[in-house]
């Protein structure tokens, strides 16, 4: 069941999604709103698992080299069963950040960031050349990021 969000909720949310460090004092301050409702509002939409979790953003450039692989997935057999499984055997992987079933196309679409092509060529033969059920693999390597974003749109009305 989907949370009816009220303008009060998107504005929480959108402040959360900016800077989710802000302690409670100066979410309240941002959104207009006494700490006391904010508290409650922010623990509401946890609770509904709204907020799914609060984590801290790395920025890949920052850290020691690393490759970004976007990889098409085509599974020989597409049941449910079968489905269910590889995604089971991705959600295992650190490497593998998101997961996506697509339809049409391929049948799945992940997103893995690893060390180097050494550390992508493992993976691979680890999640993909030993499975009878992966037909197609076609993997892409980025170049440049030039956009990452992880906000979900949320309209707030003007005030």
């Amino acid at each position: 069941m989907k949370l009816e969000l009220d303008d009060l909720d998107r504005r929480i949310l959108k402040a959360l999604q900016s800077d989710a460090s802000q302690t409670n004092h100066q979410l309240a301050a941002s959104v207009h709103a006494s700490p006391p409702t904010c508290l409650r509002r922010v623990r509401r939409l946890t609770e509904a698992g709204v907020i799914a979790r609060q984590v801290a953003l790395l920025d890949t450039d920052k850290l020691a080299s690393t490759l970004t692989a976007i990889v098409e997935i085509t599974l020989d057999r597409q049941g449910d069963e079968e489905q269910q499984s590889f995604e089971s055997l991705v959600a295992d992987e650190p490497a593998v950040q998101q997961c996506y079933r697509v339809s049409p196309g391929p049948d799945f679409v992940l997103v893995v960031l690893v060390a180097d092509m050494p550390a992508y060529h493992a993976l691979a033969h680890r999640l993909f050349a030993s499975q009878k059920n992966v037909r197609n693999v076609r993997s892409y390597f980025s170049v440049l990021r030039s956009k990452f974003e992880t906000a979900v749109p949320i309209d707030v009305q003007k005030e």
